[in-house]
């Protein structure tokens, strides 16, 4: 196919300035973190970030058919000096692909006669819902029920079958093998050299689950990556299904949907991949561990809790870890910068095979992407602040609450009914944070009676919460953790403990926030409760409404930041990528 840039010369030199293309930097070569590791862990690095990048690749056919042939297109049109192509390729690496959402929810195409797929590159190319529901019907009636769970199963890639008329699934250790078998080689290298033995284990069970297409060595993997709390490096296999938008359709279809249920097939989204490579920081991550000995008290004030059974538990171990990493890189889906990237991640999610032979769950918080350290950046906090926030509130707006907010939303996933959410289908990922942010505010006064936050944090708290979830513009409904903030604000603004004025100034009922959020995270368990699509689907439509308040604060905005996106610069992991080991 013959390829060419989708944006002009004027939108991408606006694009990539640095006004609009906001750089998070990772471990630089000269870092102390990394000069102070022993000289294996230092070499283990070197192959950790070599299998980081073949996971990358991996994902990008995962994220669109066209990505990696148009890569190629691009790098050539670079070494013959085109500038348009030079400049597309830095959006290609910051946001990973061709196709991404960006901070104001529009869609950045940087390919001309592309359309982005439903099915992405998980799914046959222009397969369309209608005939992906009218094929798994056909198949399910002609008792192939073995072929479709494979098919709605979250490790598969699907194709057609020769004739086109029905699917098949490709395990994706099957369908990459030889990548696979190239990062199974490298984390065995690692585990030769690594000083920490129990991270050692954990890279060969990993580097065994790359080399078979079976769940289970990915279970066994799983649950010694999330029982190592104490090792000096860090190195993750994500595997979430936020961003599969085909899979889920099945339940919009009633047909489909009766025969799913009455032929026992579990749908579960697809998996995109991602890997993170990193350097333990045990001063964060002693912080961080503070607020473990109080989630068995928090999983009993969760609403409705006798109602479920859930992760965390009075009569058993906490079956999770707790690290802050210094990132040196972010690969695949945990590294593409679309819209925003990842603070931090609790993994694995429910949907797992090891949560179901007593494994945990394991927190990792990425230092490197919350830090705000530019003077620019913090003008620009206080210009928004001044234009947004009634001045009464100020001296309770602190950046550095955010951290704490995203350790009670890490842990809010670990929190609440952990089986059966799958069946509320697409709306599922909205719901899930949604209840992770209601948890941490929620929990905030009991923690501060608890004596874990003061009085003065806990203002701060539940300011910066209110006044960071102000958005630049309407999501779509694909950004789960978008739409769950206008979620939020319409509900906060419906019980008065959040008010725009007609001039756009925010103003916080402190005290009664904390009773809303849990009122909201009473309904959300609700919700996941009853198992139903269609209350799940009710429940995000009668609250995601962008009102004419949202829209002016939403103009403010837009005027105080450019951004648009952004990216990551890894020089360390550059130079680690180039060594050769």
């Amino acid at each position: 196919m013959k390829y060419e840039c989708g944006l002009d010369i004027a939108e991408l030199e606006k694009r990539t300035s640095k006004d609009y293309l906001l750089t998070k930097k990772m471990l630089d070569v000269d870092a102390k973190e990394f000069l102070e590791l022993a000289d294996g862990d230092k070499k283990a690095l070197s192959y950790l970030v070599k299998a980081a990048r073949i996971i990358e690749k991996i994902n990008m056919q995962l994220d669109s058919h066209h990505n990696l042939p148009f890569l190629k297109y691009l790098e050539e049109m670079c070494k013959k000096g085109d500038k348009k192509a030079q400049l597309t390729k830095i959006l290609f690496d910051a946001q990973k692909g061709i196709f991404a959402l960006d901070c104001e929810s529009n869609l950045v195409k940087l390919a001309a006669n592309l359309e982005k797929q439903q099915g992405r590159g998980l799914y046959p190319e222009n397969l369309s819902k209608e005939e992906f529901h009218k094929i798994l019907i056909q198949m399910i009636k002609d008792n192939k029920i073995k072929e479709v769970k494979k098919i709605l199963n979250q490790r598969s890639v699907v194709e057609y079958t020769k004739d086109k008329k029905e699917l098949v699934a490709i395990d994706y250790i099957d369908k990459f093998q030889e990548d696979f078998k190239k990062i199974a080689e490298l984390l065995l290298r690692a585990s030769c050299v690594s000083t920490c033995i129990e991270f050692n284990e954990y890279l060969r069970l990993q580097s065994q689950a790359f080399l078979v297409g079976d769940a289970m060595l990915d279970a066994y993997a799983d649950k010694k990556w999330a029982a190592m709390q104490d090792t000096p490096l860090e190195f993750t296999i994500t595997r979430e299904n936020y961003s599969d938008e085909m899979t889920e359709t099945v339940y919009e279809n009633e047909e489909l949907s009766k025969l799913l249920k009455e032929n026992d097939i579990e749908v579960i989204s697809k998996d995109y991949l991602g890997a993170r490579v990193g350097i333990v920081n045990k001063e964060g991550t002693n912080y961080i561990l503070k607020v473990k000995d109080y989630l068995p008290l928090m999983a009993r004030h969760m609403p409705y809790s006798d109602d479920y059974e859930q992760v965390i538990s009075d009569d058993s171990d906490i079956s999770q870890t707790m690290v802050d990493v210094d990132l040196i890189e972010v690969a695949g889906d945990v590294g593409a910068f679309r819209a925003g990237i990842t603070l931090a991640e609790n993994l694995p999610n429910n949907d797992k095979l090891s949560l179901t032979i007593g494994g945990g769950r394991r927190n990792v918080y990425h230092r490197q992407i919350r830090f705000v350290t530019s003077e620019d950046a913090k003008q620009k906090i206080q210009e928004k602040l001044d234009n947004i926030l009634e001045k009464e509130f100020h001296q309770y707006y602190d950046e550095n609450m955010d951290h704490p907010f995203t350790i009670g939303h890490e842990n809010g996933h670990s929190l609440g009914p952990k089986e059966g959410c799958e069946a509320l289908g697409k709306y599922k990922s909205i719901i899930e944070e949604n209840k992770a942010d209601m948890v941490s505010l929620a929990m905030i006064d009991l923690l501060t009676e608890e004596g874990l936050y003061t009085e003065e944090e806990r203002k701060k708290f539940i300011v910066t919460y209110a006044v960071d979830n102000m958005l630049k513009s309407k999501p779509e409904l694909t950004q789960a953790h978008r739409v769950r903030s206008v979620m939020q604000n319409y509900y906060f603004i419906q019980n008065e403990a959040m008010k725009i004025s007609k001039e756009g100034f925010l103003s916080i009922n402190i005290d009664r926030m904390v009773y809303i959020a849990r009122q909201m995270l009473g309904e959300i368990i609700q919700v996941q409760l009853s198992k139903d699509f269609s209350v799940g689907e009710k429940y995000v439509l009668d609250n995601f409404v962008w009102t004419s308040e949202m829209e002016l604060v939403s103009q403010k905005l837009k005027k105080i930041s450019k951004r648009l996106n952004g990216k990551t610069e890894q020089k360390l992991a550059d130079k680690l990528f180039l060594e050769q080991v």
